[in-house]
């Protein structure tokens, strides 16, 4: 009996044992799944690029594989995607739009499917060049700055998604400013635009109640109170501040996430600007001004596009003809802290973009004609490349169809 109650319980420890072994060996995709595969839209400048191209984006590795072009308008460098992804926005870097002197905005309507576009219209921009195309928080009104002329104005949107013709249309005035920007580095010659109004950006604060947009010809940044009942731009108090230091030439902002925070990149200076966002009065108080450029560098270099991780904690900055880009650490207050630079493997990036789940940022090359990657570090933020170039003409703004 004794024999036999050892050889039981022998054979209960063993069963115990290879069901363990079955359980920690199964495989645990099905507990942590990959990340889904994603669809992106990429801008692109003539003659090099053909127009706005899909792409497929790899859910694990962030590879980029070419599908096809989608839309053939031409200069379709600017792009904005809705928040549920069902219309694509292009602006059509032109100035001949119906023999006028203005350029074209254009709505998709997008096939969540495989990614193919359905052209719903097209509307006239109001101006020459739109560089900059952003839809308001509530998603009923695109806004648009127009380069060429100094122009911003607001459309509404239907509900299929198509394009109403222009509520509100602003016209910026005024002297231009300082022919060359006496905050850039030693021996920088980034002296372009400053010869009459080129509006350069325009977006909503998170509120959807004021609007802002810069002009790097005047060097101002513009404050506006926005009707979003009827899409209509009014002059703020004050109107507009200026920028940073005279030539500055501001570019691009963004808001960090908590609300409170405006990063201004001034692309003739190579600066990097702070702002507070006074949400009661919808208005702009600088803070602090840092390079975007290592303490060493001298020479010309033209800033361009900035992003924000999705925690926050860090801000990264593109540089033509350094070809890098800056990573600031965000501290208290907002304050800006230079943490390094990286070589973006690629000439002249028009912007820089952090892909949706935060993991991978990449860098758009105009005139390399390629898109490069780099994976973010969690912890430090800081980039890594990876070794994988995507060949593409003229590469502009990538926005992607989550």
């Amino acid at each position: 009996m004794q024999i036999q109650s050892a050889i039981f319980h022998l054979s209960k420890r063993m069963a115990l044992s290879i069901a363990l072994l079955t359980m920690t060996s199964m495989p645990l995709r099905a507990e942590t799944p990959l990340p889904p595969a994603l669809f992106a839209y990429v801008g692109t400048y003539n003659p090099n690029g053909e127009g706005v191209y899909l792409f497929k984006v790899d859910g694990q590795s962030g590879a980029l594989s070419r599908v096809k072009v989608v839309s053939t308008l031409p200069n379709a460098a600017q792009l904005d995607l809705d928040a549920v992804g069902k219309t694509l926005y292009v602006a059509s870097e032109v100035d001949n739009y119906n023999d006028s002197q203005h350029g074209v905005l254009a709505a998709y309507a997008v096939n969540r499917a495989d990614g193919s576009l359905t052209l719903l219209n097209q509307q006239d921009a109001q101006g020459k060049n739109p560089v900059h195309v952003a839809l308001t928080p509530k998603q009923n009104y695109l806004l648009a700055a127009n380069y060429g002329s100094g122009s911003v104005a607001s459309f509404p949107v239907a509900e299929d998604g198509s394009l109403r013709p222009a509520v509100s249309v602003r016209q910026n005035t005024g002297p231009a400013g300082a022919a060359r920007p006496e905050a850039a580095t030693i021996g920088s010659f980034a002296a372009s635009g400053h010869d009459s109004p080129h509006a350069h950006m325009i977006a909503s604060d998170p509120s959807g109640k004021f609007v802002f947009s810069t002009d790097l010809g005047l060097d101002r940044i513009y404050q506006w109170r926005f009707d979003q009942s009827n899409g209509s731009l009014t002059p703020n108090t004050p109107a507009f501040i200026r920028a940073s230091s005279a030539g500055a030439g501001p570019r691009h902002f963004v808001f960090h996430p908590n609300g409170k925070y405006v990063y201004l990149i001034n692309e003739e200076s190579s600066t990097l600007t702070l702002y507070h966002f006074d949400h009661a009065t919808g208005t702009l108080q600088e803070q602090q001004t840092v390079s975007s450029l290592p303490k060493n560098f001298q020479g010309t270099s033209f800033a361009s596009g900035l992003t924000l991780s999705h925690d926050g904690r860090f801000l990264y900055v593109a540089n033509r003809l350094r070809n890098s880009i800056a990573q600031f650490a965000i501290g208290a207050q907002g304050k800006l802290s230079w943490v390094e630079e990286t070589w973006t493997r690629g000439d002249y990036p028009r912007s820089i973009v952090i892909e949706p789940q935060g993991r991978y940022i990449y860098s758009l090359n105009q005139r390399s004609d390629n898109i490069t990657q780099f994976a973010i570090d969690k912890n430090s933020g800081k980039l890594e490349f990876i070794d994988r170039y995507t060949g593409l003409g003229s590469p502009s703004q990538m926005v992607f169809l989550r």
